[in-house]
């Protein structure tokens, strides 16, 4: 079927609105990259001079390293812990009626519209009435608390898509609960699972507002070591940290899509 004007107009129109967007959802990450080259002292825009210098300099600063380290730890045990909470939820409110079931899903949505800082700030006070240090796993678990939203629902859809026939079958043949589980339901939910756990650790190695209230030196992530350096430095070591960081968490996705293939994952054709 030959396109009229009117189809060639709507789509070319089509393309243009997608352009504009993504140059909007980018500029900023452009920006920053194209400022990370300056090679003067002060970070300004755009760069008169181009070096590589600011780059060695946030690699080779003590705390940036430090705080990747913690980052990484920090979104592995959170992932680990919200994927095995959030299934168990998710599972008893897929499969179960009762009478507190609408407020336990409210709870567990509840972290989506409490602000982060709010989390971070309650759990300080918290640990500080209980005379509870601020250590790694007060970090783990307000991230686990900020995360939780977005494991439940990714393994709640993946049980209201689930086929039950499977289970039925296997029960039929006189498969145990317990071995349905493990053989049947669980395997078929690895994709739920999977995109749960990239969701909770590419979260929680973002979160900055809560960590900001219980960190302390040793376990500052890097989202907070790039704030405090920002507070005594306006060099573009922080633009050259921003573009390693997006880096990062780049590399992590495209690792996880050659293994897992994310588009099968996420459900997306």
């Amino acid at each position: 079927m030959r396109k009229t004007l009117m189809d060639h107009v709507l789509d070319w129109s089509g393309r243009l609105v997608l352009t504009l967007i993504l140059i909007f959802v980018m500029l900023p990450f452009i920006v920053v990259a194209i400022a990370s080259f300056n090679d003067s002292a002060i970070l300004t825009f755009p760069p008169k001079s181009w070096s590589l210098h600011w780059y060695a300099n946030a690699l080779s600063y003590r705390d940036f390293g430090e705080g990747l380290v913690n980052s990484l730890k920090i979104a592995g045990l959170a992932a680990v812990i919200a994927i095995f909470a959030g299934s168990g939820f998710a599972y008893v409110i897929d499969r179960y009626e009762f009478s507190l079931k609408s407020f336990l899903n409210g709870v567990l949505m509840s972290p989506l519209i409490i602000p982060n800082f709010t989390i971070g700030l309650g759990l300080l006070i918290l640990s500080a009435a209980a005379s509870l240090p601020r250590s790694l796993w007060l970090v783990v678990t307000v991230h686990v608390i900020i995360v939780m939203p977005f494991v439940v629902r990714s393994v709640y859809v993946s049980l209201r898509n689930f086929e039950r026939r499977y289970e039925q079958a296997a029960e039929s043949l006189g498969a145990t609960p317990v071995h349905v589980l493990l053989t049947i339901t669980l395997p078929l939910l690895v994709p739920g699972l999977i995109s749960g756990a990239l969701f909770a650790a590419i979260l929680s190695f973002n979160e900055f507002t809560a960590s900001l209230f219980v960190v302390n030196q040793s376990t500052q992530t890097l989202p907070v070591a790039m704030y405090n350096y920002v507070r005594e430095y306006a060099d573009p070591t922080l633009a050259a940290i921003s573009v390693i960081y997006v880096a990062v968490v780049a590399v992590t996705l495209m690792v996880v899509h050659k293994i897992f293939r994310l588009e099968k994952v996420l459900n997306v054709e």
